[in-house]
């Protein structure tokens, strides 16, 4: 059985290499190459910005380095423009509408189990492997996507959107592992990645300041910043440079008018291109009991209506207890009565039956009982 597998140059899929090479599998890697700062530019018409952010070729190298270790062939494919088409164009559209993005979704979804599986295919591979803490159950007509055995790194759910054609294709070799476990393999291994640090972020941003970053893409608009009850209190950079629930960055000093306690963004209002933002961790206006979610993706089963399941708003979230009631549209209104801090538009809910997660939507809109959050 031919199996290709996407080695990025972590640690992650290095091990993954190793054990499906060990399990005896027809093994080959594939290193794909995803952004070109160069190219993107000349894509949006302004080859002037300077921004030369993924250290990719560096990650090859180090691909290169662990597939010769274990003699296994590896592949090199770019798809840039597919990257710049369905997912960084969708980045930028969700900031502009005040919504925060989550790209790693529409990669898994676009690109590592889409347009990297079609190229596996045309190398003859029956399956796709990829480093994730994950795992899939294949039984005779469904296949189940299931967490990671490690809970710190399940990663199901950013593969929330994948279909079960794609699922039904894929292999997880490290889903049965801990962290910890993965790096012992490495290291009793000798493989090159062993020691490497783990890669955080968005990779077309990499280690470089996201505000930067984004002003070479979208103008900044600053504004006001206002409190709950209409108080001007500040300036915003730009909409876009935040998120609700967010802290840092918010600039604002100490103030006789004001309690002496942590300010948090609450909301936006889009029209006026004001920042709301209120005091306390857990201020009022940050806790929704329910939301609307919509471009519903169910991977094997669709949920029940009224029946109790787990489920989280953005990752290593704790499970939160929910229910489900589905609407026109491809749409659900996910009740959640015990309140939750910082529902946000524009990130995923994804919902799960024990260990099995059954698919996700995105966030629309957030409410507490029948009010509107200005999120």
């Amino acid at each position: 059985m031919k199996v290709i597998l996407g080695l990025s140059g972590g640690v992650d899929s290095s091990v993954a290499l190793k054990i499906l090479k060990d399990e005896g599998y027809d093994v080959e890697a594939m290193f794909m190459r995803n952004w070109d700062s160069a190219t993107n530019n000349d894509i949006l018409g302004n080859p002037d910005i300077e921004d030369d952010v993924c250290p990719q070729e560096k990650d090859y190298q180090d691909a290169l380095r662990v597939s010769e270790q274990l003699g296994i062939k590896l592949n090199r494919i770019d798809f840039i423009e597919e990257y710049w088409n369905t997912v960084f164009k969708y980045f930028l559209d969700e900031y502009k509408k005040g919504r925060t993005p989550n790209p790693d979704i529409m990669c898994n979804k676009y690109i590592k189990f889409n347009a990297f599986l079609k190229h596996a295919e045309n190398l003859g591979a029956e399956y796709i492997a990829m480093g994730h803490y994950a795992r899939v159950r294949h039984d005779r007509d469904k296949s189940y996507l299931l967490r990671g055995v490690d809970s710190n790194k399940d990663q199901t759910y950013f593969l929330c959107m994948i279909t079960q054609n794609q699922l039904r294709h894929a292999l997880f070799p490290i889903g049965h592992l801990t962290k910890p476990e993965v790096r012992k393999i490495a290291k009793e291994a000798n493989l090159y990645t062993a020691e490497k640090k783990d890669s955080t972020g968005i990779c077309f941003i990499g280690e470089r300041n996201f505000k930067k970053f984004l002003q070479n893409y979208l103008p900044a608009q600053p504004g006001n910043m206002v409190t709950l009850d209409g108080k001007i209190i500040g300036r915003h950079d730009g909409l876009m440079y935040y998120t609700i629930g967010q802290r840092k960055g918010l600039g604002i000093g100490g103030s006789n008018e004001f309690e002496n306690a942590a300010w948090f963004v609450c909301g936006k209002d889009l029209n006026k291109n004001e920042l709301l933002i209120g005091q306390g961790h857990d201020s009022e206006y940050l806790i929704s009991n329910n939301c609307i979610a919509s471009e519903c993706n169910w991977i094997t089963d669709m949920p029940i209506e009224n029946k109790t399941y787990q489920a989280k708003f953005r990752y290593r979230q704790n499970d939160n207890d929910v229910k489900i009631k589905f609407l026109d549209g491809n749409k659900i209104q996910v009740f959640y009565p015990q309140g939750i801090r910082a529902v946000t538009p524009g990130q995923a809910v994804v919902l799960y039956d024990g260990e099995i997660c059954l698919g996700g939507a995105l966030i629309d809109e957030v409410y507490f009982n029948e009010e509107k959050r200005r999120y």
